[in-house]
Order: C-alpha cells, then structure tokens, then sequence
C-alpha cells in the first residue's frame, strides 16, 4: 500500500518513513501542509499519517481539504498530548483514527493494519500462515488451536514475517524491528531468535533462502 507521511519533526518523520518501508509500504514524507496537499494532488494514496500540527497549511487545514474534494484517503492524525481538542477536531474533520504523541511504533503499526482490513472490507485482525495464528492486538500466538509462549523477541520477529506471509524478510529488516537506532546488537540475534522459534512452531514453518531472507506462509 502507498502511505504518505506528514511530518514536520524530521527525526520523527525519517524514522516513520524507514520503519514503515522495511514493513512493507511505498511511503512518501512531506514536511508541511501545502506539500501534503499537493502530493495527494499528484499521487493516489491508500493511507496518510497526518500531524495536526503542520507548518503553512495546518493539518486540520489538509484533512477539511480532503474531505471536501471527496478524498476518501485513510487518515491517521497526530495529535500533541497536552491538546485533546485536536483530537475531536480531528475526528470530526473526517480523521480515521489518531494517536497522541508520543506514541508506540507497534501500536501505530497496528492501527495502520486496523485501516488497511477497513479499506478492503474486512474486520478480522488476526494474522494466519499454516497451523499458525497471531493476534497482534492481543499479543496472542496459537498452533493448532493451542495458545503459544514466545518471548517478546520472539513475538517481534514472528510478527514481521507473518505481516509479509508469502515474501522474504531480509535479516536486516528484522534486526531493525528488534532494535532501536541506538541499541548495540548482537551479531547472531536473528539466528538464535528464528532456531527458537523454529523449536516452538516447528522446523518447516519458516524457510530460509541464504542471502536472501526468511519467510512464512505461501
């Protein structure tokens, strides 16, 4: 799916565009409202992460905008903490969802999932690749029927492969789902992490291709 960011914190915009492209998604960032505009102008676009406070044209600004041209874009808005009227603001502009800065990255990960089921007429959040279910929400893992126990860890690098069931996760793309920029990794952590779960999920479940990655499902 094609997302556009807009941002104009650059270190927040430039780690939701990486961590949103190793998910998976086409994404654009701009850094203020005239340029948001603009780029849905251009572009077709499924889904916008939109900060309410925006330079030259403000978010709110944008989402009026949108609704009025009859944009039926996803929109997800940002929102400061000490600000709870942007929020119905918000919402009341013809917003989707909206998260309170600051926020978790798999929280909005998983908020961004609930939109795309809700473009695409489905409701179900439950990830499914075999024997194998994963709720993210609940942070529930089950085989068979059979409720799983997975370290956090373990849960985190299962979730990556099963969003993308069917395609190849490279390793690089997993360790930057188990760490943050500034966090020292450890040289054989994706190894170690997939041979446990492989030893909880079973041998076959997730396949490996040697420089190229992993993957699960299809």
């Amino acid at each position: 799916m094609r997302l556009l960011v807009a941002e104009d914190d650059k270190i927040l915009g430039s780690s939701l565009k990486e961590a949103l492209e190793t998910r998976g998604y086409g994404v654009d960032w701009v850094q203020d409202g005239e340029a948001a505009l603009y780029a849905v102008q251009d572009l077709s676009y499924d889904m916008m992460i939109l900060d309410i406070n925006l330079p030259k044209t403000t978010g709110l600004g944008v989402l009026k905008k949108l609704r009025q041209d009859k944009n039926d874009i996803s929109v997800l808005v940002l929102t400061a903490q000490d600000a709870p009227l942007q929020k119905v603001e918000g919402l009341d502009s013809g917003a989707d969802d909206y998260m309170i800065k600051p926020f978790d990255l798999e929280e909005l990960l998983a908020r961004l999932r609930s939109l795309k089921r809700r473009r695409e007429g489905r409701t179900e959040s439950v990830l499914r690749a075999g024997a194998v279910e994963l709720d993210p929400v609940g942070k529930v893992v089950k085989k068979d029927g059979l409720s799983i126990i997975l370290t956090a860890k373990e849960f985190r690098v299962l979730l990556i492969l099963m969003e993308r069931s069917g395609k190849y996760v490279t390793k690089g793309d997993i360790e930057y789902a188990l760490y943050n920029a500034d966090d020292a990794k450890e040289s054989n952590i994706v190894e170690v992490t997939i041979y446990s779960l492989r030893k909880k999920l079973g041998n076959e479940f997730i396949r490996t291709i040697r420089g190229v990655g992993y993957m699960v499902g299809a």
